[in-house]
């Protein structure tokens, strides 16, 4: 089957047609679906896409597949701490234009996108969000096409011998829902594992956690799948099934629907989408919004700091870290360094506090280093440069 092209059909003239809310439950038959591809492989392009279908379009008659490809990103969820969860440090040099970072709007946990993944966007009325549902056309289109046969996790994750190939999110609002994922088709693991890495740098949070997962991408199973000709595969799937129950009504059912449409994500077809890309590209946003966080790590103290002591405390540094920025930063200093001379009050590290955690309190941190004469200060300024660079 060759992937239908309808005209292009700007979405401010389909909401011409949709822009009233209908609160009454529509009969299954007079729901209409409608496959949109974007065109923009930019991460906060895509996601501003998602948010601005979200809060304008009217899904109650009318639902909504978006499919996305994505250059090399990080996507963590809302209510996730970056430093926590991606290699910050690295992401900048992993491929040859960088790994960006973006925050969603939706929970669930962080992803790595590049164009070996396949990400899908369900769009529908709250009253008629069936994250199952969803799962189940992803799962018949690749069986139909591919004879690949996934499972449906307990947590509700597409799985292939028990290896994850897609992870899945949703914001449920009023009175529109959305469910998202991911397809693992060749996805490049070693960009993957790199941009996701991380080692325990003692940060204690509250903020939602990732849970790993062995995967595997789909050509891994059958070389011949490919995303460019999945976009047909699952589109076709998802017209041809009913819209309310799990039923097969074949091609005479897609071709009553809407059908495909290639869409620009731009203010000129989506009034107001500059903005939100604007919003979500910002570092308040990626990291300002991260739940409040602290962390600690334990120095050694050189013996030539030390004077006359048995107790071979060591070090610690604890940092408070709230809104994305420094809000305090904690010393306990052993005995033998404070007998030695030292006192603790070391203004370029008290200077940090109110900056972002980030480079910006780095840069700060290197420019005070020149005004230390002690080598007890230089030893304790730097293992607070070594606790933000862990991360």
């Amino acid at each position: 089957m060759a992937l239908v092209h309808r005209n292009v059909v700007r979405v401010s003239a389909l909401l011409a047609r949709y822009n009233f809310r209908a609160y009454s439950t529509p009969a299954e038959k007079d729901i209409k679906k409608s496959v949109f591809i974007s065109q923009s492989k930019d991460i906060f392009t895509n996601l501003a896409l998602e948010d601005w279908l979200y809060r304008n379009f009217d899904f109650t008659n009318h639902h909504v597949l978006m499919l996305w490809q994505n250059d090399p990103c990080v996507v963590i969820g809302r209510h996730q701490n970056p430093w926590l969860e991606a290699n910050i440090s690295e992401l900048a040099s992993i491929t040859e234009n960088g790994v960006q970072l973006a925050r969603r709007n939706s929970g669930g946990g962080t992803v790595f996108h590049d164009q070996g993944n396949l990400n899908m966007t369900f769009f529908t009325a709250r009253n008629h969000y069936n994250r199952k549902y969803n799962l189940e056309v992803i799962k018949r289109a690749l069986f139909r096409e591919y004879g690949v046969k996934l499972e449906i996790s307990s947590r509700e994750d597409l799985t292939l011998r028990n290896c994850k190939v897609s992870g899945t999110a949703a914001k449920l609002g009023r009175p529109s829902a959305y469910h998202h994922c991911t397809l693992l088709v060749s996805a490049n693991k070693l960009n993957l594992s790199q941009a996701l890495q991380k080692v325990d740098v003692g940060i204690e949070t509250n903020a939602t956690k990732s849970i790993k997962s062995k995967i595997i991408n789909l050509c891994e199973e059958d070389p011949k799948i490919k995303v460019s000709s999945l976009y047909k595969v699952v589109g076709w799937e998802y017209l041809r099934t009913r819209a309310l129950s799990i039923k097969d009504g074949g091609m005479e059912l897609a071709n009553q629907q809407r059908g495909f449409q290639m869409v620009n994500p731009t203010d000129l077809w989506f009034p107001g989408i500059e903005e939100i890309r604007t919003n979500l590209q910002s570092w308040n946003w990626r990291f300002g919004k991260t739940p409040k966080f602290t962390i600690s790590r334990s120095f050694t103290v050189p013996d030539n700091l030390l004077i006359n002591t048995d107790v071979p405390d060591d070090l610690k540094v604890t940092m408070i870290v709230e809104g994305g920025k420094i809000m305090d930063v904690n010393l306990f200093v052993p005995p033998g360094l404070v007998a030695s001379g030292f006192t603790g009050n070391v203004n370029v590290i008290t200077s940090l506090v109110g900056h972002r955690f980030s480079e910006e309190a780095l840069d700060n941190l290197e420019w005070s280093l020149g005004a230390l004469i002690s080598d007890k200060d230089k030893f304790v300024t730097d293992c607070v440069r070594q606790v933000m660079q862990s991360v």
